[in-house]
């Protein structure tokens, strides 16, 4: 079968991919492109994941695209609507024709001689190759194939059922069964509240406490603006709006985290009353925005526990037993059916084997550049979001970016730009300053982070903002190259 050639090729068809797709064709028109998509539909995330009441973590209004006005009532939106604004988004703008689905990118391989990169693809049982000018990974940051559970002691001793939510089955009936939910991130704050409708009992199981702030799940003042202004002022206006106030929170959260502490711990006591154990349940041993926040909209969770349909339980698990799980308090859980909200596993580009000029590119001992490109390894980018703000933020400037790229190698007649790290001595820290458990799990596998621009992953939306859309592209550490250069 012939190779294909494209001047880029974006690996992924979800948020960041369709977002990619739409800024090439809008900002570089004369630049051909093709989206490889390893599954069978346009989504990625919000497509893969399908457990009851799944939402965004982040509004909507950021979490939405800058060109694509969010329409819907919820700032806080569930997964089904956020797919359906996706989809309608790559339709729309004709994105969707560009999408070659159950085509899994698996290998890349840079040619200084050709300025090229070919990629082996499977689709279908086959191997194919593409080649392209420009590598853009907008594949997110996780292991599609499986998430994080842990080596629990006594697992294979549990009767019933045991379920992780990146794989939710269709047919899991969990109406007047009693329900563990383990865990006490984003997905298990999404789920207790949403099963306790229908099941005799939800008990959420956490090992330590996380941060969790009710929000209303809908934004009046932007509904009204909505119906006052056109469409896109409206938007602009309050995107602009969860920019500055998120950021001046997070500041605010480092700068002063005692005096954060106690506020957010108070709006938790406020919501569920002065006899509840704060303390045990919702106070945790780090500060804010060490890990990210869990939002609850409209105070369901809270509801939930104010109700008695479900409840917290802070311990850690000595064994499974054959109805339930033992904890290390002596105190037991029967269950019908275990969630393990334990995580997700971590992946760079896919784990996208990687070569330039022959040799392994080891992008786990490469030096991370603008928080997307990496040390001597040519003409590829990959979209990596925040971690105190909404994906899309990043992603969007990331898009952006790669097209200021382009059209700079264009107008300078260079075939390949490389982040070159000319202070080998600079001090190497972690790609993320972020002590959850499953990004601990994974800086290893990561790339490294300078202590200085441009090699600081800044998880500041601004920074960014004036970096990527106005700082020079020819900074003095991107090295541009003509193809007989390359070769030479």
């Amino acid at each position: 079968m012939a190779t294909e050639h494209f001047d880029v090729l974006v690996v992924g068809a979800g948020l960041s991919g369709i977002g990619a797709g739409y800024h090439l064709q809008t900002r570089r028109p004369g630049k051909t492109y093709a989206i490889l998509e390893a599954r069978e539909a346009i989504g990625g995330t919000w497509d893969l994941f399908r457990y009851p009441g799944v939402r965004s973590d982040s509004d909507m209004f950021t979490l939405g695209y800058s060109f694509r006005p969010w329409r819907g009532a919820k700032a806080i939106a569930e997964g089904p609507a956020i797919l359906a604004y996706v989809r309608d988004t790559a339709r729309h703008f004709g994105v969707d024709r560009k999408i070659r689905f159950r085509h899994r990118a698996t290998r890349a391989s840079w040619s200084s001689q050709t300025a090229r990169w070919t990629v082996e693809v499977e689709h279908d049982g086959q191997v194919l190759t593409f080649t392209c000018g420009f590598l853009l990974m907008c594949s997110g940051y996780y292991d599609y194939a499986a998430g994080y559970t842990p080596d629990f002691p006594g697992l294979a001793r549990f009767r019933g059922r045991i379920v992780h939510p990146q794989h939710w089955p269709g047919d899991l009936d969990y109406a007047g069964k009693k329900v563990v939910v383990i865990g006490s991130g984003a997905t298990a704050v999404t789920l207790v509240p949403e099963m306790a409708k229908q099941a005799a009992q939800v008990t959420m199981l956490q090992r330590s406490p996380t941060y969790v702030v009710s929000r209303p799940a809908e934004d009046v003042l932007a509904n009204r603006l909505r119906a006052w202004l056109p469409a896109g002022l409206a938007h602009a206006l309050t995107r602009w709006k969860y920019v500055l106030l998120s950021t001046l929170f997070f500041n605010l959260a480092r700068n002063k985290p005692a005096q954060t502490k106690d506020k957010l711990i108070g709006l938790v006591r406020r919501e569920l009353g002065p006899d509840y154990d704060v303390a045990t349940h919702f106070t945790p041993r780090y500060n804010p925005w060490e890990q990210r926040l869990c939002l609850v909209p409209d105070s369901d969770l809270f509801a939930a526990l104010r109700a008695g349909t479900a409840e917290v339980v802070t311990d850690r698990i000595e064994t499974f037993t054959e109805t339930g799980l033992a904890l290390a308090s002596g105190q037991t859980l029967e269950a019908d059916i275990v969630v393990t909200a334990t995580g997700l596993v971590m992946r760079l580009v896919s784990g996208l084997a990687v070569e330039v000029d022959g040799a392994r590119a080891d992008l786990a001992r490469s030096m991370s550049y603008k928080g997307m490109m990496f040390s001597d390894v040519p003409n590829l980018a990959s979209v990596f979001g925040y971690t105190n703000a909404s994906w899309t933020l990043k992603a969007d400037l990331t898009a952006g970016y790669v097209c200021r790229l382009l059209r700079h190698m264009d107008r300078a007649g260079a075939t390949a730009c490389t982040p070159r790290l000319a202070d080998p001595a600079m001090p190497a820290v972690p790609w993320l300053d972020f002590s959850s458990g499953y990004v601990q799990r994974a800086m290893d596998s990561f790339p490294r982070q300078g202590t200085r621009a441009p090699w600081k992953v800044r998880q500041n939306y601004l920074l960014d903002l004036l970096a990527l859309r106005l700082g020079r592209v020819d900074d003095g550490v991107m090295a541009f190259t003509r193809k007989t250069q390359a070769t030479a």
